[in-house]
Formats: C-alpha cells, structure tokens, sequence
C-alpha cells in the first residue's frame, strides 16, 4: 500500500492511481481526515515498489505481509478508528459497538403468519436484527428447499414479508443469498445479504454481493482455515466494501464427533481473527451445535470469548420447524441467553459497561 503524505494534492493522488491502473491493477482508495492510503488490487508480482516511493506526494510505500491485505489490521490502522472493530451502522443497529447484538428468527420462512409471530417474539426478547430463511440451501434435494425455491412470485411475496416484519417491528433484517441469479432480487428487499458457509469459496457470488454496497454477513465454511476465511472475505473488500460481518459457524468435527454436536464450534478463532482484522466477527451457536440444549452455554461462551454478536434460530414450537427444528430454541430461551450474554460482557468489559452508564445519564 502507498501512504500519501498530508499535503499530498488531488493531482499527485490521481496520478499514482493512474500508474496502478497502467500496470493492470486496481487502486483501492481511502481519503482520510489526515492522509490518504492507496492500496494495490492483483497481481502483486507487477508491482514495482520503487518506482512508486518516488512519485510526487508519497511518503512511503508499505508491504502488506498477509494474503488478506484490505481486511488485515495492518492496513486499517491507516484509516479505520481506534476501536476494536469496524463499526457497522445498520438501520438503527451498530455492528462491533460497545454493545453485542443480538440476530434471531426462523431459520426457513415458513408462513407470513409464522415470521411476524416469530419477529414479536424475538424483538421482546431483546434481539436487535431479524433473520429468516427464503432460500435455504440443503444437502438434500427432497427437503424443504424455503418458499423462495418455488417460483419467483412467491421469493418475492416472502422477501416482502420478510421486509414488513422488520419495518413493523424497528429491526434490520438478513437473509442468505444462495446463488448469483438471486442477488439483485434479494438486495431489493434486505438491509444485509448474508452469505452461507457452502458458498464462501463462490468468488463470482462474492463480488456480485459486494458490489450492492449493503453489508455482508460472510460464515465461514465449515472445511476452511482461518486465513482461507479472511482471503475470501478479501474478495468483498476489493470491491471497495468493507462492511463485512464475519460469523464463525462451526468445522468439521474429528473421529465420531458428529455424534454429539452437527459442527465443532471453534471459538478460539474469534479472539485469533479479531488479532487479524478490523471486521466483527459474530459466533453462530445454532448451526454450530445442531442441538438446541448447547445454545444457551455456547452463546455465553462465545461472548466471553469476545464475539460481537449471535446468530441464533428461533421457533415458537421447535419441533415442527420444516428445517433445523433440532436446533432452534423458544424466544423464552432466547430472552435467558440474552440477558446472560449481557451480564457476561459487562464482566468482561466493566470500562465499556461504565462508559455507556455515564453516557445514558447524560442523554
């Protein structure tokens, strides 16, 4: 990446672009308040790192070590603010606040009836953004595959009713995009575009989503190493979008694991990721333990290991959810697991429990 220097001028910042662009890369560009930082897009093997440090305006040219370049600390630091995470503002929702926030609701849309009682329930429990399956992606082709698999008419009835249970009831609302063809659709209807752990290595899906500049929900697949997971989430970013929510969601389990949990949910990469990069990083104990007995102590544990934030499935009668009903809990469970995860992040974070008291006895 190229550091300007303070007094750099808009001509000297567009002619460096311009000597990027000559070589057949990309300039990802952030003017900042205090100086302005261009960062190289391809294939770093054109890059004559020399050349650059000698162009009017520069003052140094810095190599980025990690493959995951855009999302690493190592190139926020020159233009994001001192908190832990980017912070993500969505509706009336702040993303890698002070605060961890809370997603929840049905993992399929099942019926306009079933979402809005679910969205009452969840909102009252305490969750800040709605989720709610249209299209689910299935390891079966004889399953439910969400009411957006019938036809285009009815994506877009449920897309819209996912749409008016969130404007009813004050909350953002997400959903998994399953295939490039569903992107614009989807974008129309969703304030984030949530990308699933089956297709975290659909680069083309990747880069479509990126490029409607809404936030993305970015799970990691369940095979891939943390440096795989950010190199991905780097395809986002190089779009120029770096609101990017990354959930850890659970890998494969070893020997006869499986037997007891659907996933091994690996909370030590939420502290290791967040060592890495500037992007909240959120914990999804659903899909994680496939049981809904292990949410409530998976969801403490993965606050007291530093996540941002849950992801978690609700159901007002789990047993007859037509997907994951193994693993969705009541909004009754849901309120306990919330009020237990805020206690645990006020011990966790007494100075931000304290900021945030003074400050709400000032407002």
């Amino acid at each position: 990446m190229i550091i300007m220097k303070k007094d750099a001028t808009l001509e000297q910042i567009t002619h460096v672009i311009e000597e990027i662009k000559r070589l057949g890369l990309r300039a990802d560009v952030i003017q900042g308040e205090y100086r302005s930082v261009i960062g190289f897009i391809g294939d770093e093997r054109k890059i004559p790192f020399d050349h650059f440090a000698t162009l009017p305006g520069v003052k140094e040219v810095v190599r980025v070590e990690r493959p995951y370049k855009l999302v690493s600390r190592e190139y926020g630091k020159f233009f994001e603010s001192p908190h832990k995470y980017r912070r993500i503002k969505v509706g009336n929702v702040t993303i890698g606040g002070s605060e961890p926030i809370f997603i929840a609701g049905p993992c399929a849309v099942e019926s306009k009836k079933q979402l809005f009682r679910i969205a009452e329930e969840v909102k009252t429990a305490g969750a800040h953004i709605l989720r709610g399956g249209i299209f689910k992606p299935r390891s079966s082709v004889h399953s439910f595959q969400g009411l957006g698999a019938i036809n285009q008419k009815k994506a877009e009835e449920t897309l819209n009713w996912l749409r008016q249970a969130g404007d009813m009831f004050q909350m953002p609302v997400v959903t998994e995009i399953r295939g490039e063809a569903q992107v614009d659709l989807v974008a129309d209807y969703v304030d984030i575009l949530q990308i699933g752990a089956r297709n975290m290595y659909d680069q083309d899906l990747l880069t479509k989503v990126a490029r409607k500049k809404k936030p993305v929900l970015l799970k990691r697949h369940f095979g891939a190493g943390i440096e795989e997971f950010l190199s991905f989430a780097e395809y986002i970013a190089a779009e120029g979008n770096r609101d990017i929510i990354l959930c850890e969601r659970g890998i494969l389990p070893i020997g006869k694991g499986k037997e007891y949990t659907r996933y091994t949910l690996d909370l030590a990469a939420v502290p290791a990721i967040q060592k890495e990069t500037y992007l909240p990083v959120i914990v999804d104990p659903s899909h994680s333990t496939g049981r809904r007995d292990l949410v409530f102590n998976m969801s403490c544990a993965a606050i007291a290991a530093g996540a941002a934030g849950l992801m978690i499935e609700v159901h007002y009668d789990p047993a007859e959810a037509l997907v994951d009903s193994q693993q969705a809990i009541t909004s009754d469970e849901l309120k306990d697991t919330i009020d237990a995860c805020l206690r645990i992040h006020k011990l966790m974070h007494p100075k931000a429990a304290k900021t945030k008291a003074t400050s709400d006895e000032k407002g």
